[in-house]
């Protein structure tokens, strides 16, 4: 994923090694490493230092904050600007697959897709829940919100596609055309209704979404 402070234009990617780093794309030099802290207390994954591979991360709509998930359950949110750890996020016990945030330009609200099949939905500053959804019946692997705020994809290893209505905390429409567990969906950018996922069966579905 990609940002642009006064020209940068950053990259960000997680790992294995309990940070996410930032590299300058006109140069590909590394220009920060920020590390991941465990949160305090232990949490029933626990097992290992692995716990603390990141799977995701979303910038927020200013680039000021980066929220990254990991594969014990924990978000954890950055100030990129001051390179500096602020808080966590709790309440998935399972890997967090995928993370954004809303398009709003406060950009408070953060969605999180996890294995343990719900969506949760945060105030990314005020480090609270505000809402969670459910109905998947197994993991959820990947997250988008519309452009316009007003609707949230997912797509899960159950094979379906849903849209969801954060005002009702439910599904509006599933959609069962994959065959195999769907990784990605993505809104079109700039609105115009159109959903995109993709699944291990190798196919590529487009949505009309009204």
């Amino acid at each position: 994923m990609q940002f642009d402070p006064k020209g940068t234009t950053l990259a960000v990617a997680g790992g294995g090694s309990a940070s996410i780093k930032l590299w300058d794309t006109a140069t590909w030099r590394l220009v920060s490493t920020l590390s991941v802290p465990r949160p305090e207390g232990p949490k029933p994954s626990d097992k290992s230092s692995s716990k603390k591979f990141v799977l995701s991360v979303a910038w927020s709509p200013d680039g000021r904050r980066l929220a990254c998930g990991s594969i014990d359950g924990t978000i954890s949110i950055f100030d990129v600007p001051r390179a500096k750890f602020l808080h966590h996020l709790e309440g998935h016990y399972m890997p967090v697959r995928s993370l954004v945030f809303s398009p709003e330009p406060d950009g408070r609200k953060l969605y999180s897709a996890s294995d343990d099949g719900h969506v949760h939905v945060y105030d990314a500053e005020g480090k609270a829940i505000i809402g969670a959804m459910s109905g998947h019946s197994s993991w959820v692997l990947s997250v988008d919100v519309s452009p316009d705020g007003e609707a949230i994809a997912t797509g899960s290893s159950d094979k379906t596609v849903r849209l969801w209505d954060f005002k009702m905390r439910a599904a509006i429409q599933t959609m069962s055309n994959h065959t195999d567990q769907v990784w990605a969906v993505a809104f079109r950018p700039g609105g115009g209704g159109r959903l995109a996922s993709v699944s291990d069966d190798k196919s590529i579905s487009l949505y009309h979404c009204s």
